[in-house]
């Protein structure tokens, strides 16, 4: 049995299984931390029923006018977990407040153009790629930026691919 719940600060000391993985972005305590104290309706757990950490999920809110969007800062399942539907059930939170609560125009988030397996998640989860970012994670590994429109942009505006790739400091939600 899994329980999708808030993530607790304690909760971080339960996260090794999860963070080990190669895909996993990490990130300092204090990071973690600034994400709880901003934004914890969308810093969610699933957890086993003996409360062992099987995935996450963080994001945040950001942007301004049409630009106002939900973004999935991380989203990660323990390999042991993996294929149990955890990551779709936490995209589809976070989705959810968004939408409901901040009621925004879409929801975005990052991930390696060479990470098919989460490519096709996401298309399956009504994401299009919207852009490629060259250089995201390192000269080497571009991503892509996937975006899902929420039901603030009916006609899906947000969501219409560009026609050239960006660099890193040209993504701005100003």
């Amino acid at each position: 049995m899994t329980t999708i719940r808030p993530f607790r600060a304690e909760d971080l000391f339960e996260t090794n299984l999860i963070n080990l993985d190669h895909l996993t972005e990490n990130y300092n305590v204090s990071f973690y931390f600034t994400y709880l104290a901003s934004w914890p309706e969308l810093f969610t757990a699933a957890v086993s029923s003996d409360n062992t950490m099987m995935a996450y999920v963080m994001g945040k809110v950001e942007g301004k006018g049409t630009l106002w969007h939900g973004h999935v800062t991380a989203i990660t399942v323990a390999p042991i977990y993996r294929r149990l539907g955890l990551a779709a059930s936490l995209m589809h939170s976070l989705e959810e407040i968004s939408e409901k609560f901040h009621d925004t125009y879409f929801v975005d988030l990052f991930v390696r153009t060479t990470n098919a397996v989460a490519i096709n998640m996401y298309k399956k989860l009504g994401y299009t790629i919207y852009r490629r970012v060259i250089g995201y994670y390192s000269k080497s590994d571009d991503a892509y930026d996937m975006r899902r429109a929420c039901a603030r942009d009916p006609k899906g505006l947000s969501v219409i691919p560009m026609t050239r790739p960006v660099y890193p400091h040209e993504i701005n939600f100003d």
